[in-house]
């Protein structure tokens, strides 16, 4: 179940102490989790976000933490990065997110993958970032893109946004495997805390008609756009359309919440356009990857699509599943003391009885199968 996880921001950092045995812990859990399943099931996994999470839980980081997601993915990352265990985590936040293409041919050749694949996972990269971006608006920047590929080239994209005004991260998930088409309902499951009341959705199945519209749009004059936007603008301000062949009278309060921020010059639109109409995209997926279009540039022509053609983007936020990631805290505890600080003795312990069992279940078949059986008495009587 892939999706989206909303956390709120958090001060402070993990201690190094701490750090060294979450590093530890992880190894551990990723190594027997992999003898068991293989890398295509753990790429599979970090693609669900309540999974993600109760992994950040287990190893000690706080269960409802922004910071989460950064601490997890760069652990995953240093204990992932030779390619022993056939899967690697590109990225991360910041700087690090702008390097996934550097990364991606690296990865490609550590995993022995086709080199087509290069040029392949480069396009999901862009596109998954343009896509949680510009066609899904929810008050979100995108701050943390990572990529997880595996020696068999299925992928996951994790990535986080922030919302500064609320102090709220919100975290996208993402599988190749599961993913139909990158601009229509791409999260095959949303999970969150907090749902937005409004947003800009061009994902959702149901606003096939916004989407071609857009299209359609981009391919015309840019001077007639930047006409039709200041309509659509005088319309949205005044609560009034001046087009005789358009049909909202009258702009609703969800709609001015969404549309109230400056969208763009009219200036900066029309060159925008104009490179656009260039590029001759044959779709949305196309119209996205030209470079310079934004949020900014899909907000303007998605006003133009509404207000001008009556072809509305959904105002829905895509998040559709609320769930509570705590119960996971009671494995050795929190950073921040939620449920209880981590006791820092039950995970040595963890971490030396995790490690005998990955030993084990090196040894042969039914070694391997009498640790796992271990794992899954050790990991009953914890929940329990």
């Amino acid at each position: 179940m892939e999706g989206i996880a909303d956390l709120p921001l958090h001060e402070g950092h993990v201690p190094l102490w701490l750090l060294k045995l979450m590093r530890k812990l992880a190894k551990a859990i990723v190594e027997i989790f992999i003898l068991e399943y293989g890398p295509d099931k753990l790429v599979e996994r970090l693609a669900n976000p309540l999974w993600f999470q109760a992994f950040n839980n287990v190893i000690g980081m706080d269960w409802d933490s922004s910071g989460s997601t950064t601490v997890t993915l760069a652990i995953l990352k240093s204990v992932l990065n030779n390619g022993e265990y056939g899967v690697l985590v590109l990225g991360g936040k910041g700087s690090k997110a702008k390097s996934v293409p550097e990364e991606i041919s690296y990865a490609v050749e550590k995993l022995s993958l086709p080199s087509r694949l290069s040029d392949e996972l480069k396009k999901a990269s862009r596109l998954v970032a343009k896509v949680d971006s510009a066609l899904v608006q929810d008050g979100y920047s995108i701050y943390i893109h990572s990529l997880i590929v595996s020696e068999n080239a299925k992928w996951a994209i994790v990535q986080q946004g922030m919302n500064v005004n609320l102090k709220m991260a919100r975290r996208y998930h993402w599988l190749s495997n599961s993913l139909e088409s990158y601009i229509r309902e791409p999260h095959s499951g949303i999970l969150t805390l907090k749902m937005e009341k409004a947003v800009l959705n061009l994902v959702d199945r149901n606003v096939e008609g916004a989407r071609k519209t857009i299209v359609d749009l981009a391919k015309e004059n840019p001077s007639a756009i930047v006409n039709m936007y200041r309509e659509a603008l005088n319309a949205l301000r005044k609560q009034t359309t001046l087009y005789p062949e358009a049909s909202i009278v009258c702009v609703d309060p969800v709609k001015k919440q969404v549309y109230y921020a400056p969208i763009t010059s009219v200036n900066i639109l029309a060159e925008r356009i104009a490179r656009i109409k260039e590029a001759s995209p044959r779709n949305l997926e196309e119209l996205l990857l030209v470079k310079g279009v934004g949020a900014s540039t899909i907000k303007a022509l998605a006003l133009i699509s509404d207000l001008i053609f009556n072809e509305p983007p959904s105002y829905r936020d895509p998040a559709n599943y609320i769930y509570d990631p705590f119960k996971y805290t009671f494995a050795v505890g929190g950073k921040d003391g939620v449920p209880y600080p981590v006791n820092r003795k039950v995970m040595e312990e963890t971490i030396v009885t995790l490690e005998n069992m990955v030993k084990e279940a090196k040894l042969s078949p039914k070694d391997k199968r009498r640790a796992l059986n271990k794992l899954k008495s050790l990991r009953a009587s914890v929940y329990d």
